[in-house]
């Protein structure tokens, strides 16, 4: 359960287009000190603004996960932390020169690919970890997800997906994250819209540069001019996000995880419900501490 932080050996680099803006952004992923965990480094912007990977720093937004640190945002960020979390790569610095991530594949495999590249190395410290032993639960009966103790060491995910789009439908996928099943798995499981979706918002001016082979665009038929990697591709991605959004807690969890329709929103309110156990716990420690020093004085 206990195990060592990590960062990289040396710096690694992404380049592409944001989804949304459709503007090129590269993207260099840097070693830096334990204890630091994920920073956003926006170095296009003068004094070169941090934004850090917490999840006090989420702001509401539609289909992706954005951050805001002293009024500087970085835009869906959820595949680049899918990809360090997966890994198990706890300390590292994200420069980037545009507000939003590249796009790529609509996965997060190139980020893990430039990551392996730069070899993950372990560090002194030990990773924070929380271990869940009572159940907790967000959201209503139309979504949710609910948390709750496991005889597994690590997080024990699982996805269940229900779509009215008969090509997409229901569907199922569990997984133990670990970097191994993280890599075979989960990590190249890539973003669906549906046909009417994307034209709705390519007339609101968004995605207009994204062609069929860049993101999985769902007919009544199937996927647009391409092939699905998994029978479940869709609740795979849906994972993918959860791995990412919840990357924000800071933490390992330890415990079983079960997501129901979830998006990014839901996600989020379940790592701050996480976080908020993190403290608790710290607290009752930190209580326990003074409670046998008091004692021994």
């Amino acid at each position: 359960m206990v195990r060592p932080q990590s960062t990289i050996k040396r710096t690694a680099r992404v380049s592409g287009k944001g989804y949304w803006s459709g503007t090129e952004v590269d993207v260099e992923f840097r070693p830096t000190s334990e204890n630091q965990g994920v920073t956003f480094v926006r170095c296009d912007l003068p004094n070169q603004p941090r934004i850090r990977a917490a999840v006090g720093n989420r702001v509401k937004g539609p289909r992706r996960t954005t951050l805001v640190e002293g009024g500087h945002a970085v835009e869906m960020v959820e595949h680049v932390l899918a990809a360090l979390q997966g890994l198990q790569i706890d300390n590292c610095e994200v420069w980037v020169n545009q507000p939003e991530m590249p796009g790529c594949d609509g996965s997060s495999v190139h980020f893990v690919e430039a990551l392996l590249r730069a070899e993950r190395i372990e560090q002194s410290a030990i990773k924070p970890y929380l271990t869940i032993d009572s159940v907790i639960r967000v959201g209503d009966e139309s979504c949710w997800i609910q948390c709750e103790p496991s005889q597994t060491s690590g997080l024990d995910l699982t996805y269940q997906l229900e779509y009215w789009q008969p090509a997409i439908g229901e569907q199922h996928f569990s997984l133990l994250i670990n970097p191994e099943n993280f890599l075979d798995e989960l990590a190249s499981a890539r973003t669906f819209v549906l046909e009417s979706e994307a034209k709705l918002l390519r007339k609101q001016g968004l995605g207009k540069h994204v062609g069929y082979d860049e993101i999985l665009v769902f007919g009544d038929e199937g996927p647009i001019q391409n092939h699905l990697r998994f029978s479940n591709e869709c609740a795979r991605h849906k994972m993918l996000d959860v791995v990412g959004d919840l990357a924000l807690t800071g933490v390992d969890i330890h415990g079983k995880l079960t997501a129901f329709k979830s998006g990014h929103r839901l996600n989020a309110m379940m790592a701050m419900a996480l976080i908020e156990q993190v403290e608790t716990k710290t607290d009752s420690y930190r209580d326990s501490e003074n409670r046998m020093f008091n004692k021994s004085a």
